[in-house]
């Protein structure tokens, strides 16, 4: 079992995963999103950020990186396979609270962090021709090299740890946009229906 990099407590449900194929940065962003929300809250921005409906605000690494309107403005971007691998460790964390005897409906996620463990340097297969040079040989070195990085998520109570659960501004700004969205929808399909039944109305006195 690998080590985690703090010390989890008694009150603590602690779930990581390692040898994970994906962007340590990107995990990072991730795991800053959520950090100190209820894991409602967490695992419904994860679901949102997979199927590409709300980006994530990337502090750093944001090179190049265009800004986003439903952040107002802040860089950010959809981390789709980032998520994914948050969202395992995450589900992973909230089982073994249960094994625990904490109450999961009144978690927070108290810790999350990612780290870049090691590096692997992938070699051309058997008879492909090495990076520009007409022979056999290893692949160039900045073209294939495989990072690995490690997720650690700890849940706890709030009052385990002193602390209450938060909803970034980016999801609270989220949420009322679906809510003034949900609110003009329903608005126009209730327009829509009175139409219809006033143009109904209309016919069947026509009939008569």
């Amino acid at each position: 079992m690998h080590k985690y990099t703090f010390k989890p407590n008694e009150n603590m449900a602690v779930a990581q995963a390692y040898d994970v194929n994906a962007s340590y940065k990107d995990l990072c962003a991730v795991c800053d999103a959520i950090r100190y929300t209820t894991t409602d809250d967490a695992l419904r921005l994860l679901d949102d950020i997979i199927a590409k409906k709300m980006p994530i605000p990337f502090r750093k690494f944001n090179k190049h990186m265009g800004a986003r309107h439903e952040l107002h403005g802040r860089k950010g971007a959809f981390p789709v396979g980032a998520a994914k691998e948050v969202k395992k460790v995450v589900i992973n964390a909230i089982a073994n609270a249960e094994q625990k005897g904490l109450d999961t409906s009144n978690v927070m996620i108290a810790y999350a962090t990612a780290n870049k463990t090691h590096i692997e340097r992938r070699y051309p297969s058997k008879g492909s021709l090495s990076w520009g040079r007409g022979m056999y040989g290893f692949a160039a070195r900045v073209h294939s090299d495989i990072e690995y990085a490690k997720i650690e998520i700890a849940l706890a109570e709030p009052e385990a740890i002193g602390k209450k659960p938060v909803k970034p501004r980016f999801m609270r700004a989220y949420a009322a946009k679906e809510t003034k969205l949900s609110d003009t929808k329903q608005k126009k399909k209730t327009a829509q229906q009175q139409q219809q039944a006033a143009q109904t109305q209309t016919a069947k006195q026509a009939k008569t």
